[in-house]
């Protein structure tokens, strides 16, 4: 089969260089954007007269019949015209005749792949947004039902401090809000058009790129054709904020892994997340959490991948940039794949509530509440601090906890100890305390699930 660009060649191409350099396996998923970008660019093509708009109508409609057959599974796309762009071209010829071979007129394939690109990230970042925002939904109506639930907390994998549950989803909440921040950043950097740039340097035809980017639904057009044609940030920024959103998920599967462990015993992943051993009958293994924790590292690879791919390229284009999408679909999949499993899984998860509420009056919890109360009373609280240590050491060698302590033992610590101390130390005091903005007192974290509520509302419309 002829090559469309193969004029100056003489000899054809080795079968093994043809099937290395083909990216058809990996780019007919773009065959939409690919078609409708050709219409955008044949509409305007007719309109400013560069060809007939007898050809233009010809070339849309053909367009319009191979992009209803593709879409229903009736075109085979051929590694022998390697590519999306050269499939369709091939296609389109072959059905309206010479009318077709007038598409390419004014584009390369250069800007051609950098709006099919744009276009399927655009349509790529805004599932990934849905999906993020079903999964804060989902931690926000947990948290709704548990405000009251409490919980241990932990620095250094060791307990801290009480908090409550509704707290806990809602700090997991926060990280996947700024992944739909950095998402909706990236989407504005993406939207800017490329065509028009041509293979490096522009058309000397006058085409109206600001009618194709309007018809194609940009909101800008890229303002340098060097750049446009070899600008792979776009991707980048993608993969990066999938890394980070992707590492969200991992860490968040790790707890859930530790806290369904007959150590902890503080959840039950539900069965239809959960798999067994084939020799261990008694096993329940969080095997989709483990696997969303092991599928980070493909999505992290995918960001190196790409950027040792970019980092010694000089402008414009290089072929090596074909090596950009397989490493992006695959990450977005993943990542999209990953949010969709998590969800399910969280909404599922049977926390055993009173076992967290035993636990976290455990590991004295309230010992810094113990010593902000000694801070009342007028003591420093370096030397409150000191003082509710060695309670502390003296409950740990006794098998004590700070409230099971009589008046009289406090006393032997400190005298500004009283009968009000008790109250100031139960672990719902201590959780109540903490009213401030970002806080875990039950109306501090309604406060919070409100915000993001509204949050999720404005970036139903991105």
């Amino acid at each position: 089969m002829a090559k469309l660009w193969g004029g100056r060649f003489e000899a054809g191409a080795d079968k093994l260089a043809e099937d290395f350099g083909s990216s058809i396996s990996f780019d007919s998923r773009m065959f939409m954007e690919d078609i409708l970008g050709s219409i955008a660019h044949a509409t305007m093509l007719g309109r400013q007269g560069i060809i007939t708009p007898e050809e233009a109508e010809e070339i849309v409609s053909g367009l319009k019949d191979i992009l209803a057959d593709a879409q229903e599974g009736k075109i085979t796309f051929t590694v022998e015209d390697e590519d999306i762009h050269m499939n369709v071209e091939r296609l389109l010829t072959e059905r309206v005749g010479e009318a077709g071979k007038r598409l390419h007129t004014g584009r390369s394939r250069n800007d051609q792949v950098a709006l099919d690109t744009r276009m399927y990230m655009l349509k790529t970042i805004g599932l990934t947004i849905a999906e993020i925002r079903n999964l804060c939904a989902a931690l926000a109506q947990i948290a709704e039902e548990s405000t009251g639930d409490i919980i241990p907390a932990y620095t250094h994998l060791q307990k801290a401090q009480p908090s409550t549950l509704a707290h806990y989803m809602m700090a997991y909440c926060e990280m996947f809000a700024r992944d739909i921040a950095r998402f909706a950043d990236c989407k504005k950097r993406t939207d800017s058009m490329p065509l028009g740039s041509g293979a490096l340097c522009g058309a000397t035809y006058p085409l109206d790129r600001e009618f194709v980017a309007e018809e194609l639904g940009f909101s800008s057009i890229t303002p340098n054709s060097l750049d446009a044609v070899s600008d792979r940030d776009f991707l980048l920024e993608y993969l990066s904020c999938a890394a980070i959103c992707q590492m969200h998920l991992s860490r968040f599967c790790e707890e859930i892994i530790l806290w369904s462990s007959n150590e902890f015993g503080a959840l039950r992943v539900s069965d239809a997340y959960s798999t067994g051993s084939s020799i261990m009958p008694q096993k329940k293994n969080p095997d989709m959490a483990e696997l969303i924790r092991g599928k980070t590292g493909r999505v992290y690879g995918a960001l190196i991948s790409l950027l040792t791919v970019m980092k010694g390229l000089p402008l414009a284009y290089n072929k090596d940039m074909q090596e950009d999408k397989e490493c992006v679909f695959d990450a977005s999949d993943t990542l999209i794949a990953c949010l969709k499993v998590f969800t399910g899984m969280i909404q599922t998860i049977e926390f055993d509530k009173q076992k967290l509420a035993r636990s976290a009056g455990l590991g004295f919890t309230n010992a810094t509440d113990a010593a902000d109360y000694l801070v009342r009373k007028g003591l420093p609280f370096r030397d409150a601090h000191e003082v509710t240590g060695r309670i502390v050491l003296y409950c740990e060698k006794n098998g004590l906890a700070i409230d099971s302590l009589s008046v009289e033992q406090l006393k032997g610590f400190s005298p500004l100890f009283e009968a009000d101390v008790y109250d100031a130390i139960s672990l719902e005091a201590c959780v109540g305390a903490r009213g401030l903005p970002g806080g875990p007192a039950p109306e501090s974290v309604k406060r919070h699930i409100e915000i993001i509520k509204e949050f999720l509302e404005w970036t139903s419309q991105i």
